[in-house]
């Protein structure tokens, strides 16, 4: 290769799509016009979001052969139809995770290396951020270098970096939005973010369950899907992760199901005890979750606003560690703040703790728990009930695991 390719904004769309599916579902690859029109349109994993017609489509696929990008090939089995198979990656020569991070940066523009780690998850499994900023720095140092770091701006937590294939997207309020680090959490690694966590529960389990405790008579929405779960469940096993002072745990057993409600914290643990007595309550991390004692699997897992302090890059694994214990037909639940940002938390009820929140996109959360095997994924969102002094949109998914 003399040069690299110069790729408008269609070009980068079409290929980075290819890239994507190729990896992501290689049984229905290369791609017909109708599902390479589809992926390019997806309204999740993209920036921005584009609404690219059939013409449009064919155009820019036809040109990226004419420049040795992309093969125009026949179906092999059934109807005669013409499929996409993108090239890019030979013209480069790019190894696995080179590839990865590139598809990701033609798909989504500038970002750090946090959030190319997470995003990179179902492409290629990178053990850890210093491994990503390895590659990027490995594709910068090539003779025709593929990528380059950029300045940090105000408002941002960290470097992004950008491929050099051509112009990136317009920098849009929701592009900034992207660039949060939502791995900024786990800079100091995860067992010392966990310790804080616990430490800060501690502290405030007392003022916090005396506010919180009966909350869900102020919530319909919520009630709504907690009573579709004991429908669900019928009196079989179920389990709130993350279960606070045990409100939730509580409205459960006494809707009929077998709950049993876990935490990290000692003190909030002991707090559920006192204030339900006869309720079972344990000390335990969501991500070793295991099957009930006298059942082959939950009927629901509930990560009821339990995810909320764990970076981008950890949910998969969190996700699929909870989906994991569940019956067949089990639900997975989960509650949790959206958005686009994270909210640092140095006071909390008239106590001092170190709390970071990260606000998830819905798109992403989907995502991963489509990933997780989940089937008939469902999602709700609902805006900040101000007169309770609520400040993000509220995130709500329901997955079901395959019979």
């Amino acid at each position: 290769m003399t040069e690299l390719p110069v790729l408008d904004g269609a070009d980068q769309r079409v290929l980075g799509s290819l890239l994507e599916k190729q990896t992501t579902v290689p049984a229905s690859y290369p791609l017909t016009g109708n599902a390479l029109r589809a992926a390019c349109n997806q309204t999740s994993s993209r920036e921005p979001v584009v609404d690219f017609d059939e013409q449009t489509v064919e155009r820019t696929a036809r040109s990226l052969k004419d420049r040795g990008l992309l093969r125009i090939v026949w179906a092999d089995t059934g109807r005669r139809t013409l499929k996409y198979h993108q090239i890019l990656d030979e013209r480069l020569g790019l190894d696995p995770d080179e590839r990865a991070l590139l598809t990701v940066l033609l798909l989504r523009g500038p970002q750090s290396p946090g959030e190319l780690r997470s995003r990179t998850e179902r492409l290629h499994a990178f053990a850890d951020r210093g491994e990503v900023e390895e590659c990027l720095r490995r594709m910068a140092g090539r003779p025709q270098p593929l990528v380059r770091e950029l300045e940090r701006r105000p408002g941002q937590q960290d470097r992004r970096w950008e491929h050099l294939l051509g112009p990136g997207p317009e920098e849009s309020g929701r592009a900034v939005e992207g660039a949060v680090d939502r791995d900024v959490v786990i800079a100091g690694g995860a067992d010392a973010r966990d310790a804080k966590v616990r430490a800060s529960y501690d502290a405030v389990a007392t003022s916090y369950a005396d506010h919180l405790v009966d909350e869900l008579r102020d919530l319909p929405f919520e009630t709504w899907l907690l009573d579709r779960v004991l429908a669900h469940a019928a009196g079989q096993p179920v389990v709130e992760v993350g279960s606070g002072p045990g409100h939730v745990t509580a409205y459960l057993g006494s809707g009929g199901a077998d709950a049993t409600g876990i935490d990290l914290s000692p003190a909030m643990v002991a707090e559920a005890r006192r204030r339900f007595p006869g309720r079972t309550f344990e000390v335990g991390d969501l991500r070793q979750l295991s099957r009930p004692a006298m059942s082959a699997g939950w009927a629901a897992v509930l990560a009821w606003y339990s995810l909320i302090h764990l970076a981008a890059s950890e949910l998969p694994d969190a996700i699929a560690a909870l989906a994991r214990p569940l019956s067949p037909g089990g639900w997975l639940v989960i509650g949790m703040h959206a958005g686009g940002e994270v909210r640092r938390l140095e006071e909390w009820f008239g106590h001092h703790v170190d709390l970071d929140f990260v606000l998830h996109e819905p798109a992403f959360v989907v995502g991963v728990v489509e990933s997780a095997g989940l089937v008939d994924v469902e999602w709700y969102v609902r805006g900040p009930l101000t007169a309770r002094g609520e400040t993000t949109r509220r995130l709500y998914v329901v997955g079901r695991k395959l019979a």
